[in-house]
């Protein structure tokens, strides 16, 4: 069984596919960028999304027999912790100028369509944040994370940005490593992701079942996603 997934879902999945009896040759990657390889034609049973709308473009289209619904994330702030002030929190470090932000490339990852509707939903602030965040993973053209990296993580270290805006799921990896604070986004401002798996194939539905299951929920809280 072959599926393209959702770049975030690759840390948990070897702790899924554990539980899964069939063997599952699975590559991950920005699921915009997958839904477009379906597309054109890139042979796969299942395809596990951040975001409905790709699953169920598929589904519009004919390409998908079903769609189910099987977790969830957020967002969180991630910056280096020698920026902090006393006091602040993620407004205050969004707001401040000086912070270079970093996120996922709306269009091609669902990362960054989040994060452009956290934008939104702070108003008129959000506007003036949306013009300085820098798309610089998850595209087209933008270089791959190295393997063994988290995106938040490398940008920071490297000096590419002060601030990066992902998901929430990351957060316990992130809160391990020095020099690094991950900070809430508090829900009235935080859109949910809702992950979303398109059944291509017959073979794929026993899949898609598995991870709707409470068992593979478990494994997702576990793994700091919602069910």
């Amino acid at each position: 069984m072959r599926v393209l997934a959702a770049g975030s879902l690759k840390s948990v999945w070897p702790a899924l596919m554990a539980h899964f009896p069939q063997p599952v040759d699975t590559l991950f990657g920005p699921a915009g960028l997958l839904r477009e390889r379906i597309e054109a034609g890139e042979p796969c049973d299942l395809f596990a999304s951040a975001n409905r709308a790709h699953p169920a473009s598929l589904l519009d289209q004919g390409r998908a027999l079903s769609i189910v619904p099987f977790a969830s994330n957020t967002l969180c702030l991630t910056v280096r912790s020698d920026l902090l002030h006393p006091g602040d929190d993620w407004l205050t470090l969004l707001t401040r100028r000086n912070l270079r932000i970093a996120t996922s490339t709306p269009g091609a990852d669902p990362s960054g369509d989040y994060t452009q509707r956290l934008f939104t939903l702070m108003g008129d602030a959000g506007e003036v944040v949306r013009q300085r965040a820098m798309a610089l993973v998850g595209g087209r053209d933008t270089p791959p994370v190295p393997h063994g990296r988290l995106a938040a993580e490398w940008l920071i270290r490297e000096g590419k940005a002060d601030l990066f805006i992902g998901y929430a799921s990351y957060r316990s990896a992130l809160s391990q490593i020095a020099g690094l604070t991950v900070l809430e986004i508090p829900a009235v401002f935080n859109p949910p992701a809702e992950y979303v798996c398109a059944v291509i194939t017959p073979q794929a539905e026993a899949l898609a079942v598995f991870l709707a299951s409470p068992l593979a929920k478990s494994v997702l809280r576990q793994a700091g996603f919602g069910g």
